[in-house]
Parts: C-alpha cells; sequence; structure tokens
C-alpha cells in the first residue's frame, strides 16, 4: 500500500485505482478504509478513486497531540499527491471532516456526503456531551472495549447487539481503532452544525441519507438521518 506524508510528518496509507477526475474517500467511525472499499471498483469505471486509512487507522501512522487541522493536512496531503482538485465523498463523521476540509479552502471540486451524525435538539446534544466525557475517561484509562460499547451504544445499538460484539472475532480489530473514536468526536465538536462554518463552502454538495437500515441501529428514532440533515444542513 503507498503511502503519502503528512505536513506533520505523518505517513498517511492509501489506494488508489482508475483512471479520470480524482475523487478521495473518506471514511468514518471506526473505519480503517474497509467501509469505502466496496464503492472503489464502481467509482474506478469513471474516476481516479483515492480510498485511504485516517490517521490512527490501518497502516497509517499517528502522531500527537491530535488536532482535526492535522486531519485536513492529510487530506491535502493526499490532494497534491492527487494532483488535485479532486472530488470528496465523507461517510458518517467523515462526512463532518469532508466538509471541514473544503470550509478550509482545499482544492475540492465537488463533495458529497452520507449521513452525517450532526444533532439538532438539546436532549441529543446533551447527551453527545455525557458520551464525549465518559468516552475522553474509557480511553485515558485504557478501557479500549468500554470506549467502543458507549460508541455502539450511542448509535442504537442494544445491550445484546454489544454483548454479542464483544464476543465477536472483529472485536480485537475494533479496540485497536478505538484511541480514534476521539478523532472523530473533535471532527463533530459539540455536535451542532457548524452552520457559520459550513455557510463558507460555495462547492456543489450532494448529501445523502438512506439505504437499508442498519439492523445494530435501532435505538435510533425511524428517519433520524433524514431530520437532522433537512433541519441542519438546510
Amino acid at each position: 500500500m503507498p503511502h503519502v506524508m503528512s505536513k506533520d510528518g505523518t505517513s498517511i496509507a492509501y489506494q488508489r485505482a482508475g483512471t479520470g477526475p480524482a475523487v478521495i474517500l473518506v471514511g468514518g467511525g471506526l473505519d480503517d478504509g474497509s467501509e469505502n472499499a466496496a464503492l472503489v471498483p464502481e467509482l474506478a469505471r469513471h474516476f481516479t478513486v483515492v480510498n485511504y486509512a485516517r490517521r490512527g487507522r490501518g497502516d497509517s501512522g499517528d502522531t500527537h497531540p491530535y488536532a482535526v487541522e492535522r486531519e485536513i493536512e492529510d487530506i491535502n496531503a493526499l490532494i497534491s499527491e492527487a494532483g488535485g482538485p479532486v472530488h470528496l465523498f465523507g461517510a458518517s463523521s467523515g462526512g463532518a471532516l469532508a466538509l471541514e476540509a473544503a470550509a478550509a479552502g482545499l482544492a475540492i471540486d465537488r463533495i458529497a456526503v452520507y449521513e452525517v451524525p450532526y444533532l439538532i435538539d438539546d436532549e441529543a446534544a446533551q447527551q453527545w456531551s455525557e458520551y464525549v466525557d465518559r468516552l475522553t475517561v474509557a480511553l485515558a484509562d485504557g478501557h479500549r472495549g468500554d470506549a467502543i460499547a458507549l460508541f455502539m451504544r450511542l448509535a442504537g445499538s442494544s445491550g445484546e447487539d454489544i454483548a454479542g460484539a464483544r464476543a465477536s472475532s472483529f472485536w480485537p480489530g475494533l479496540e485497536a481503532l478505538a484511541p480514534t473514536l476521539a478523532y472523530d468526536a473533535a471532527c463533530l465538536g459539540d455536535g451542532r452544525p457548524p452552520v457559520a462554518r459550513l455557510a463558507t463552502i460555495t462547492q456543489p454538495a450532494l448529501v445523502a441519507t438512506g439505504g437499508i437500515p442498519d439492523p445494530h441501529m435501532g435505538g435510533l428514532q425511524p428517519g433520524f438521518f433524514d431530520t437532522v440533515t433537512c433541519q441542519a444542513l438546510r
């Protein structure tokens, strides 16, 4: 897997496929680039596709202290590698990062984001604040499994789902990614959409939700992302 060097010296691993205009894929929570991998062969028919592992994930390095600005610099390094400007797609918290990258003025032509988990009401914002506080404590204490359980519970997973995940063969891989949950939390800030920054984005943007409901997110209200998207990004 090739690597590109970010501004702070962090090595970022990526895969490249196809020819044509470049599109960079930005993954979400607990993702090392695998989540967007299924999109690569489809998009590679028409685009040069760059699918990368965000810092702290997969074969990418990690340099402390973390800051959202460093992740934006990672994307900028990939844009330079691709010969920019590029299109940018982000899923979930990766969508929030993609929007932040566009607001920062990177060489981006068009943006597409899927189910960005912004929050629009006080109760949800309070739950988010409590999650971030508990996540910070769990990670500081080295309790990676508890950190993942907190994230899954926030996303609507049941206790049964979490117990099943803990007993599964993929749990150790999730624990390896657990520290990056703090990075996703930083990308989302206080959970509410950063309206002033989003208003500075001038590129065409496709904001999508829907598809087959995730059975492990049954705790969320039906249409959660549709409601959030319509009210937060209109």
